[in-house]
């Protein structure tokens, strides 16, 4: 008759069961040695190693960068003033005119005969008004009758004005220095009085107009740098002019304006643009942006080491934030970050800080060395 062997499993299962019974014959010699473990054993053995970095506060001027628009510092629509036909256009679109230029002639018909009718009855006034001066030197006629005519020398001399200031307005002159952007007449029109004629633009100086949100506005006041870039990549410099006092109602941001030189004269107003305005200069961080992170109530901040190496949570503002640089405020002039290891401690708790300068140099060491946080 044949023995049958046991199988695999059950020689697997015998193994186990006799290596059980010798771990629990002998115990764990280490955790019920007899003799206490070292006092001097160096505490950090215990404590989580974390790698820091001493930074330090730097000179920092931050950018404030908006959208915007351009739009020329003087634009006026020109309006008749004198109803009448145009008689002929002194300009065309597009001419550049000196101010005080003419731009047209408007048909005067009868006003040069009103004039000097008006300025012969003048003459007139200021003959009756004089000699009854003299009369009234010697009492031969009351005072009454001399301011009757001293009235009627004003209203002769009003009238004269008057015309005068007609026919002034028939020959419409550029308000200031320019471009006719827009002739609006042709020859042989008429003009209503409050009819616009024509439009004028001074692009020598220019105005970019933007919004910037509530918690920028504070930084901002008239006087600071502002940098303009164009689409096609040409920049304007030139300063800010004008911060709004009131938000606007619907989209809760404030209008600022910022005055630019154009001394090349390009025909940008109405283009859009983007603003960079320099803000005042103040110390910041240079921080990783892998180092921000957030706290139990949602504050922006980084982890740090005090003097006793114990791991405190610090808020901080960001000022800009690039591909591999955030630039903060809020930190003391100095401070010790963590730059590995700092999802694995908590603030208050106590841990093995390694200066980044002392920590191993080569590949090798830094590969293990990292390995070692990771691991504790």
């Amino acid at each position: 008759m044949s023995i049958k062997r046991p199988s695999t499993p059950v020689l697997l299962a015998l193994v186990l069961a006799l290596l059980l019974a010798l771990w629990l014959a002998f115990g764990d010699l280490q955790r019920f040695r007899s003799e206490a473990p070292d006092a001097t054993r160096a505490p950090s053995d215990s404590l989580t190693r974390v790698e820091v970095v001493t930074s330090q506060a730097d000179a920092y001027a931050p950018r404030l960068v908006t959208q915007g628009q351009l739009v020329a510092s003087r634009e006026v629509e020109l309006r008749a003033r004198e109803a009448g036909t145009v008689e002929s256009l002194s300009v065309a679109e597009g001419d550049v005119v000196e101010a005080g230029s003419e731009l047209l002639r408007l048909d005067q018909e009868d006003l040069p005969a009103q004039l000097e009718r008006a300025q012969a009855e003048l003459e007139s006034a200021q003959a009756e008004l004089d000699g009854a001066e003299r009369l009234r030197e010697r009492e031969l006629i009351s005072r009454n009758e001399q301011l009757n005519l001293a009235a009627a020398l004003a209203q002769a001399v009003a009238e004269v004005a008057s015309l005068e200031q007609a026919l002034s307005h028939t020959r419409p002159k550029a308000p200031f220095a320019g471009t006719v952007d827009r002739l609006d007449v042709e020859v042989g029109d008429l003009l209503q009085v409050g009819e616009t004629y024509a439009l004028m633009i001074d692009n020598r100086q220019l105005e970019a107009q933007a919004h910037v949100a509530q918690r920028d506005v504070l930084s901002l006041e008239p006087g600071l740098p502002v940098t303009v870039t164009l689409l096609n990549g040409n920049r304007l410099e030139g300063e800010l002019s004008h911060v709004s006092s009131r938000a606007d109602e619907s989209t809760r941001s404030f209008a600022i304006e910022a005055r630019l030189d154009n001394p090349d004269d390009l025909r940008i107003a109405g283009a859009s643009a983007t603003l960079s305005i320099a803000l005042p200069e103040r110390q910041a961080h240079a921080i990783s942006p892998a180092l921000l992170a957030l706290n139990d109530e949602g504050r922006l901040g980084v982890k740090a080491v005090d003097d006793d190496d114990r791991v405190v949570f610090q808020p901080v503002t960001r000022l800009a934030t690039n591909s591999d640089r955030a630039w903060v405020t809020g930190l003391p002039e100095q401070v010790r970050l963590i730059t590995l290891g700092g999802g694995l401690v908590d603030p208050g708790e106590r841990v093995d800080a390694v200066t980044l300068d002392d920590s191993p140099s080569s590949a090798d060491d830094l590969d293990s060395f990292s390995a070692n946080i990771r691991d504790s």
